[in-house]
């Protein structure tokens, strides 16, 4: 090999190693400009959790009551959904917003708007006991239940301690009833040729075991419990319609009408919105949601819920009972 020759190759290894040491500077700047707007999505993300943070602080009565004015008002507070102890129609909740709205001087009337398939029996018993608590300590302030779509079960529990009851024509009232469901697999078990070893201290601690065969006195023991309940529900009612309801065969077998059946047989009162209500029988028209539930924060943290994880998630480089129904 000549010299002209090692001075070619001497000259592109030069040039291969130039090219090398340029795209490897070049690959460290794209990284480093990722890695840098990765963390500023991130404390972009941080940032504006701090502010949604301290705007819930600053209002820690919930937007609603930030537009309550100096005027004579009509209270709303909401039983949307199931009626549960874990969720949003809890008896903590209802409660809670309903003693806030017995509590504010320019309460005039209340306004229960009901929207509720109903659900724990418990639950809507607290609520029922304690609007009547709070009507005898309030006698100047009268509530009055306002049904959406529907007000079944629980949510009539609820209803019937108002003092009238006020629907749309479609919607769905009554099923005045208690009822409790399971499964059997008991024959499932024979035919896959399983076997069932329960082991129990106490003679009926395994009643309503789906696996085993219902004995006669557990399911008359069962009916038993939901007559009783049943029977505190009919009370209930017949102690909050008095002598407006009209009583036959079908008022407490679990049967639900529409509005307009509802108020024929005296389960409501009269066609009306909460709006009418306000402003025609109740006479402020000014309308304040007194509603209590989750704060500011907790509905934003449920709304961005997986989708705020999952962008978490890429900035940082991770991997992916008994029923009243």
């Amino acid at each position: 090999m000549d010299t002209n020759e090692q001075n070619q190759n001497g000259q592109a290894s030069a040039e291969a190693w130039e090219s090398g040491v340029i795209q490897e500077l070049a690959l460290s700047s794209i990284k480093e400009k990722r890695r840098a707007r990765r963390w500023g999505i991130f404390f972009k993300f941080l940032t504006f959790a701090y502010l949604t943070v301290a705007l819930a602080l600053l209002l820690p009565n919930g937007l609603h009551e930030a537009h309550i004015s100096d005027s004579k008002h009509t209270a709303v507070v909401n039983i949307e959904g199931v009626i549960a102890h874990d969720a949003e129609a809890s008896a903590d909740n209802v409660v809670t917003g309903l003693r806030k709205a017995f509590k504010h001087e320019n309460t005039k009337g209340v306004i229960l708007r009901i929207n509720s398939p109903g659900g724990s029996p418990v639950q809507a018993g607290y609520i029922n006991d304690e609007i009547v608590r709070l009507k005898n300590k309030h006698p100047d302030i009268k509530v009055y239940a306002v049904v959406t779509d529907i007000c079944a079960s629980g949510g009539y529990y609820i209803a019937v301690a108002a003092d009238e009851i006020y629907v749309d024509k479609a919607s769905i009232v009554g099923s005045i009833g208690v009822l409790m469901n399971s499964f059997g697999f008991v024959d499932v078990l024979d035919k896959l040729g399983v076997e069932r070893r329960l082991l129990t201290a106490g003679e009926h601690k395994g009643i309503m075991d789906p696996f085993s065969p219902q004995k006669e006195f557990d399911r008359s023991h069962m009916k038993n419990m939901l007559g009783q309940i049943h029977q505190q529900f009919i009370d209930t009612v017949k102690r909050g319609r008095g002598d407006k309801l009209k009583i036959d065969d079908n008022t407490f077998s679990g049967l639900f009408w529409n509005g307009e059946e509802s108020i024929t047989l005296g389960l409501a009162d009269a066609i009306g919105s909460s709006s009418y209500v306000a402003r025609e029988i109740i006479g402020a028209e000014d309308i304040v949601d007194f509603t209590s539930g989750e704060d500011l924060f907790e509905r934003f943290a449920k709304k961005m819920g997986a989708g705020a994880a999952s962008t978490l998630n890429g900035v940082l480089g991770l991997s992916d009972g008994i029923k009243l129904h």
